[in-house]
């Protein structure tokens, strides 16, 4: 896809249009996919893109998926998101309104391929500190079977609707995350010193446990929430699989970070052999079941599987609107695929109704008929963006 050229691309507030409580109102993209340089200006309100494939209204969710924890909705690495023939290194800057404050967010590739954060124009340690900022959730067609594959993407997922609720958890699966992959490397060598594994492993027992029981409370919470679901989505039932998510529902968390040091010293040769590690909250899975069928969301039909999965972010949204007095931003991509229009126009409203930003993509316009003269409808073309 050839990038777009530089254009400032500003769109006043509409009579009517609904005012989110928490929105991004201006997002600068620099070396971006299709974006050589774009700056686009919004009003605090929902946001649907149209356009044709490859036009590049991804390419926007993606940029605005950068401004929360993690490698964003396609899992992009370093230069992977860059222009083709970028002069300079890529870059994401989005001003943010939220209930109490206006706030710049900006993010890109530094030195090293390492990804820099700043806020305010200060610089952030790590990227984990965003989820204090802004709670971002996103649902694209490649999660439309979210349900039926690998468990990992049932994890990612999981731990970003813990991220809204709880900031701190983003800093607990990174340091996990690190103290894994430290852990196999040492392993894999044959020659680690045993204090240093020592130490990986209680970083593991620390921060896995804290992660197994954020996840458990989290899956809790919104196995009730679900229930109150009103309208054509079905109710989901909400459960936690893996040894140390039955170990934490059982056991007080000291005792089972005793348990998970013990368990992980008595692993290293296994581990070693295999090239995994056995025990901790990476092996865990959610569990969700269609609770008025009592059918596994795996044996359900992809668009089954998806008004699921839309169930569960309707309920996220309502708990974090209650708690933190906004839901969170969602990205919606391609949000026609596999939803009858009924479903469609209620997840809507729902939205509309709680006050949320949403921006969602589509090719066809008539897929957002039931936002007319309330959300900014705008056409995304390769030349640029404009009005629809």
């Amino acid at each position: 896809m050839t990038a777009a050229p530089a254009r400032i691309v500003a769109f006043p507030a509409q009579a009517g249009l609904s005012r989110a409580s928490l929105a991004v109102t201006r997002l600068d993209l620099v070396e971006f996919r299709s974006y050589r340089e774009l700056h686009l200006q919004v009003p605090a309100g929902p946001v649907a893109l149209v356009g044709p494939n490859g036009a590049g209204k991804t390419n926007l969710l993606e940029a605005l998926s950068f401004l929360a924890p993690g490698k964003g909705l396609r899992r992009a690495r370093g230069r992977e998101v860059e222009c083709h023939g970028a002069q300079s290194a890529w870059a994401v800057s989005a001003e943010l309104s939220t209930p109490n404050d206006t706030l710049r967010i900006g993010t890109g590739r530094g030195e090293a391929e390492k990804r820099v954060v700043r806020v305010d124009g200060k610089p952030m340690r790590g990227q984990a500190g965003l989820a204090a900022y802004l709670a971002v959730v996103w649902l694209t067609p490649e999660m439309d079977r979210l349900f039926a594959e690998g468990a990992g993407a049932r994890r990612r997922f999981l731990d970003r609707l813990a991220y809204a609720f709880d900031p701190e958890h983003a800093t607990q699966v990174a340091s996990y995350d690190h103290a894994l992959r430290e852990r196999a490397r040492l392993l894999a060598d044959g020659s680690a010193d045993a204090d240093w594994l020592a130490a990986l492993e209680d970083s593991l027992a620390r921060h896995g446990v804290a992660i197994a029981i954020a996840r458990a409370q989290l899956v809790a919470r919104l196995d009730r929430a679900a229930c109150a679901n009103v309208g054509p989505f079905p109710t989901p039932s909400l459960g936690l699989a893996g040894e140390i998510e039955t170990l934490c529902a059982t056991m007080p968390a000291l005792a089972l970070e005793d348990l998970a040091r013990v368990r992980l010293a008595s692993d290293r040769s296994r581990d070693a052999q295999s090239g995994t590690t056995a025990f901790g909250p990476h092996r865990g899975d959610l569990a969700v079941v269609w609770r008025e069928k009592n059918a596994p969301a795996a044996q359900l039909s992809t668009g089954e599987q998806k008004a699921l999965l839309v169930s569960l972010v309707l309920a996220h949204a309502r708990e974090l609107a209650a708690e933190r007095g906004a839901p969170p931003l969602l990205l919606l991509d391609e949000i026609a695929a596999h939803l009858d229009p009924a479903r469609r126009a209620h997840l809507f409203e729902e939205l509309l109704a709680l006050g949320a930003q949403f921006w969602a993509s589509g090719a066809d316009p008539e897929a957002f008929a039931p936002l007319a003269g309330r959300a900014h409808l705008l056409r995304v073309e390769a030349g640029g963006i404009v009005a629809a």
